[in-house]
């Protein structure tokens, strides 16, 4: 079966777990207000789209191809961001909720986190070299293995990096966020 090609369309309030967002490539589309929720997207390939309040959580991503996407007021709870096409693999998101969301060995360089909530998301052996959580949720994120040289945490928040497991060398976080870093030592901070 032949998939679609879909160029700078936008797709409004559509509940996609009713009828299935049919398979293909999108490129330049937007999507506003649409629901995702538990749809597969296996083998879709959205490059330069964007989706604005949008409910992607628990979507399947087996070799879905997300190239310079942009995700804005979107709930996406859940998602496997490690079985999407790694080929070109890049996306922000601003003002969304990532919780339970998992990043495992992929790289995301350079990556742009704004004003999101990612509670227990897994960046376990990820590459979030140069990227930047501005104004982040990180509360029991796991940081395992994981590359933030250069990454900007100065602004985030609630996050437990440990410097012993991690790469974080020219990484910037605040004199707040310290206590972050130093957990595992079990010690006081007092201001």
């Amino acid at each position: 079966m032949a998939q679609v090609f879909i160029e700078e369309k936008i797709f409004d309030k559509i509940d996609f777990t009713r009828q299935p967002l049919e398979k293909g490539e999108y490129e330049y589309c937007t999507f506003k207000n649409c629901d995702f929720s538990n749809a597969d997207l296996s083998g879709f390939v959205f490059l330069e789209c964007e989706f604005s309040g949008c409910n992607l959580s628990l979507a399947k991503l087996t070799k879905t191809a997300l190239r310079d996407v942009k995700f804005k007021d979107s709930k996406m709870l859940g998602l496997s961001f490690e079985n999407c096409n790694e080929f070109g693999l890049g996306f922000s998101f601003n003002n969304c909720q990532l919780d339970h969301c998992s990043f495992y060995q992929i790289k995301l360089k350079k990556t742009s986190f704004k004003d999101s909530r990612i509670h227990q998301a897994d960046f376990t052996e990820a590459d979030l070299s140069s990227s930047v959580f501005d104004n982040c949720d990180l509360n029991r994120a796991t940081f395992e293995n994981t590359l933030l040289e250069k990454a900007d945490l100065t602004t985030a928040y609630n996050y437990t990096i440990n410097p012993e497991l991690n790469r974080i060398r020219k990484a910037k976080f605040s004199l707040a966020g310290i206590a972050g870093l130093l957990a595992q030592y079990d010690i006081e901070i007092k201001p």
